[in-house]
């Protein structure tokens, strides 16, 4: 629907020459229809039913790359890594200490390996206090 209301500020030329808003419109339109029929279709068919949403280890995710995002700038990448490990493993249901150690250090050998050595990405591998 959003994609149909801004493709009517450009042109929409014809089939023979689209112009920039035609494909956007076209799409649109079937991602509607499909969206319709699939709701309707919904409507008729049985099935087995949703479980709800577990919201825990949604939040707890969001929670550790929101945090990851402003802690690597002081803290350096080494840190921030392990406060995005550690968060997010909060939101499991299974927290193993020794799994959490070893996906920390494979995450910070591969990120500075990767960002700052063979990328020459100007990240901070430390704090610098």
């Amino acid at each position: 629907m959003i994609a149909m209301l801004e493709a009517r500020n450009y042109s929409m030329g014809t089939a023979a020459r689209m112009g920039p808003g035609y494909l956007p419109y076209i799409l649109g339109g079937i991602l509607i229809l499909l969206g319709l029929m699939i709701s309707a279709r919904s409507l008729w068919l049985g099935g087995e039913a949703i479980e709800p949403i577990v919201l825990r280890p949604l939040l707890l995710v969001t929670i550790s790359v929101v945090a990851f995002t402003f802690m690597v700038g002081p803290l350096g990448l080494v840190l921030a890594t392990l406060a995005l490990v550690v968060i997010s493993s909060l939101g499991g249901f299974e927290f193993r200490l020794r799994e959490v150690f070893l996906l920390y250090v494979v995450l910070v050998a591969l990120a500075v390996g990767l960002f700052v050595y063979i990328l020459s990405v100007s990240f901070r591998v430390w704090p610098q206090w």
